[in-house]
């Protein structure tokens, strides 16, 4: 494997730890040609450990014989590019953690259909952009019984640098996709749906209701505005977390975790 030492923040090869934005690294118009960055070396562990195909590292110099060293045994005949904390800095505009970023393969995108597929307890991310939240979901998902997350079109892209590392990897280990249907069309796979939202009609968390449905997909929306009229008065079940002091909501990720752990598959 070459260690390339960067002397030059234009140094040919390190774009894509630099100059390339989110969006380009996505790369939507060739999907088979797309790039993300997993940061530090528990989660790019995570990411081979799940099948993820590197591109490249970059790393501190110090760490080429300290952290990263099982990964760039693991990683095969790639790149890797080192130098001083510093000019690394300079490079992605961000103090590394744990010294080490891997360029990683995005892998094709499974139809939500066959990602539902002899599942039991899904959620339906539906308009949540902040990068924490959907990180922190994805977390929550694999902690605690959640068979796979489907993500709607306004939603944050799972691997965005800062959700993947804010995930810990669970992006890698929950199976997700993308749903741009009508979210009733899941009922024709034997789900019914629970929005959370309050409303006149909503019923509590714990509901036993809820606990016995053998298939549930648990919708959550925006961070602002919550869930849209439209997707509320479809939904099978409309669900509010009881809460006290009259605090009226709790933060997406935090609603979520409590959804995730009160409705999982007994």
């Amino acid at each position: 494997m070459p260690i390339i030492s960067i002397t030059s923040l234009s140094h040919p090869g390190v774009e894509i730890f630099s100059s390339l934005t989110e969006a380009q690294l996505r790369n939507k118009l060739e999907p088979g040609k797309g790039i993300f960055i997993a940061e530090s070396p528990k989660v790019i562990h995570v990411a081979l450990d799940a099948g993820y195909e590197p591109v490249a590292l970059l790393c501190e110099e110090k760490h080429i014989v300290g952290d990263a060293a099982t990964l760039i045994e693991r990683c095969g005949d790639i790149p890797v590019y080192t130098g001083g904390r510093e000019i690394l800095a300079s490079l992605t505009g961000y103090t590394l953690t744990r010294g080490v970023l891997c360029a990683m393969r995005r892998p094709a995108h499974l139809p939500w259909q066959e990602v539902c597929k002899d599942t039991q307890r899904i959620v339906v991310v539906d308009g949540v952009v902040d990068t924490t939240n959907i990180g922190a979901i994805f977390r929550s998902a694999a902690a605690l019984g959640i068979d796979a997350v489907l993500l709607t079109p306004t939603s944050c892209d799972p691997l965005n640098r800062r959700a993947v590392r804010v995930s810990m990897g669970s992006v890698f280990l929950v199976p997700w996709t993308w749903i741009d249907c009508d979210l009733q069309k899941l009922n024709e796979m034997g789900f019914k749906t629970a929005a959370m939202a309050l409303s006149d009609n909503s019923i509590s968390l714990d509901d036993d209701r809820l606990k016995a449905e053998e298939k549930l997909a648990i919708i959550m929306g925006t961070e602002g505005d919550g869930l849209a009229k439209e997707v509320i008065t479809a939904a099978d079940y409309v669900v509010k977390i009881p809460m006290s002091h009259q605090v009226d909501s709790l933060n997406v990720a935090a609603a979520a975790a409590v959804s995730f752990w009160e409705l999982r598959k007994r």
